[in-house]
């Protein structure tokens, strides 16, 4: 308990509907002190204007996965905590990639599985009392058909709400003696910007957009016509391998293969892919847009907004992880159009600049990678450095070798070998090794390093961010999962802790997008708030780095124009003309 000297420690958990797209409602909420075990049950009708706790720094706030209580809180209009503790978060950093109880053993009733990340799990691993799943499944989904309530059933939800309370409560005593406590307020000082930027959503044409749902399903045969003219590897709405070989094989693309020998037809193939040969990015994206349009489960709210869970921490390198569907910035690029600012509002999308390439200069210490990071883009500028592009070269004269050399970077990043890449990037075996072998002779500071991080990892067995983040090497460790953790999971804590900046001083952020975000403004103030939210990064990243600051690019939208991801611009007017 030394660890914790605020004067007030509240345990707490909400009970609330939650319908796709659409803000909270509240149904009840149960609070208890840790030190004094007093314990509060709230009603829907009996909360007021404000929590029954204090939520200044002389208060802790505890909570399991405390993004979905700062939701109820906004709903109510409630001050947010200033000190918090996610027992959820530190459950995940502290068994992030090794095998827990639940893993190791089949907890299932019928069908139902406990979750290994779920507070259910997380009691579980501990050896204590935890509801059953069943009752705990069947309890959330009636709360989520909301009211009108049946005598009997307030008592069984705040009975129901308290019991998890009561299972945080002895959570937080078998997780305290080792959990980091500053670190971890840290990471629970995220989680209000998460529910922040959920109540926020992202503004959307609902009216394009539900001309597009409306019509998706009589749209994708003239899809495919419009857009396999060029290819001519469907059959009706089916893709042919075979047909597909073969106009690889007319325009001399080199594509990766399985050990079988047949083609990788994966989306992430696809996307590498799509980056070396732009002529194949209109087929990627139909193949994405006709596996989406058979359902389309995108949340919107009755105020035109989407919304899901943004899920943060949810990845093993602790970033985001939010729906693929539900998240307009998670399903194919050209939706993204549907993006589109209110009357008299602007959106600014900042997106950090060659990310993993600065945090590895910045993280190794290597001078040349520092060197060639300062000068621009640092892809093009390594392969001018290593002869393979003129000094005058431009992202459009060279745009190919330069995408090349980048895939080259990240395939280092990953751990892959020369046989990877080739296979990769569809250069033959000779080209890829003399390209490995330029870049270690070019970055040898950050060769030694990360191979050494990978040694010392598979040494103690473990690895982290400059935060705490840890990656536990457990039997079967991905090798390549570890090389790539510190440029990942370091990216996650910059972009964490610059949405905090943020959202703390008044920026309106709608939502993250891996190594970006997309902030929401008045027309009149729209530059500034751009401008403000590149120096939040950039001093974030200096945190993080050392000193070291990364830069940003940024795209500025203005009522009445809409987002638009170039990748996607082709298909969205392919779409929007047959609209």
């Amino acid at each position: 308990m030394d660890s914790l000297p605020h004067k007030n420690i509240i345990l707490g958990d909400v009970e609330f509907v939650a319908r796709p797209g659409e803000r909270v409602a509240p149904v009840g909420a149960v609070f208890r002190n840790f030190r004094t075990k007093e314990t509060t049950r709230l009603w829907h009708d009996e909360l007021g204007p404000l929590p029954p706790h204090s939520t200044g720094p002389e208060t802790l706030f505890v909570a399991f996965n405390a993004a979905a209580e700062f939701s109820f809180y906004l709903a109510c209009g409630w001050p947010l905590p200033e000190r918090i503790l996610d027992l959820y978060v530190e459950f995940r950093n502290r068994f992030n990639c090794l095998q827990t109880i639940v893993d190791q053993k089949v907890y299932e009733k019928g069908q139902r599985k406990i979750g290994r990340y779920s507070l259910v799990g997380a009691l579980t691993q501990f050896g204590l009392p935890a509801i059953d799943i069943a009752e705990k499944k069947e309890m959330v989904s009636r709360i989520n058909c909301g009211g009108p309530w049946m005598p009997g059933e307030k008592p069984a939800i705040l009975d129901y709400c308290e019991g998890d309370v009561i299972g945080l409560d002895r959570l937080l005593s078998a997780m305290l003696p080792r959990i980091d406590v500053p670190r971890a307020l840290l990471r629970g000082r995220y989680m209000p910007c998460v529910a922040v930027m959920e109540y926020n959503g992202i503004p959307i044409d609902v009216e394009s957009y539900g001309k597009w749902r409306n019509q998706r399903e009589s749209i994708r045969e003239t899809l495919i016509a419009r857009v396999d003219v060029a290819f001519g590897v469907y059959e009706g709405v089916h893709f042919r391998k075979k047909k597909f070989e073969r106009w690889l094989a007319k325009h001399k693309i080199p594509w990766p293969r399985l050990p079988s020998g047949e083609l990788e037809l994966t989306d992430e193939t696809f996307s590498d892919m799509s980056k070396l040969y732009l002529a194949i990015s209109p087929l990627r994206e139909l193949r994405n847009t006709l596996s989406e349009t058979r359902e389309d489960k995108l949340a919107i709210g009755s105020d035109g907004r989407n919304r899901c869970s943004l899920w943060g921490f949810s990845s093993s390198s602790s970033r985001n992880q939010p729906s693929s569907t539900e998240y307009v910035f998670g399903e194919a690029k050209w939706k993204r159009g549907f993006i589109k600012p209110s009357k008299g509002l602007g959106l600014g999308y900042i997106d950090i600049s060659s990310e993993e390439f600065g945090i590895a200069a910045a993280l190794s210490g290597d001078q040349s990678m520092v060197t060639v990071y300062a000068r621009g883009d640092p892809y093009l500028e390594l392969a001018k450095m290593v002869g393979a592009a003129p000094p005058d070269a431009t992202r459009k004269s060279h745009g190919h070798v330069r995408d090349l050399y980048k895939a080259c970077v990240l395939a280092v990043f990953y751990g892959m070998g020369e046989y990877s890449l080739a296979a990769r990037t569809g250069q033959h075996i000779l080209i890829a090794r003399h390209m490995l072998r330029q870049l270690r002779e070019t970055f040898p500071r950050f060769w030694e390093w990360i191979t050494n991080r990978v040694r010392n990892a598979m040494l103690v067995g473990s690895t982290h961010t400059r935060f705490g983040w840890t990656y536990h090497v457990g039997p079967g460790a991905n090798i390549r999962s570890i090389r790539n953790f510190p440029m990942q999971a370091n990216a996650a804590e910059i972009l964490r802790l610059a949405i905090c900046y943020g959202i703390e001083n008044g920026i309106k952020i709608c939502g993250p997008v891996h190594d970006a975000v997309l902030i929401e403004a008045p027309l009149s103030r729209l530059d500034e708030d751009i401008a403000r939210m590149r120096g939040y990064i950039a001093e974030a990243s200096s945190v993080v780095l050392g000193g070291f600051e990364l830069r940003t690019d940024y795209v500025a939208v203005r009522y009445p124009d809409r987002y638009m991801d170039p990748r996607g611009r082709q298909f969205w007017d392919t779409v929007m003309s047959l609209l």
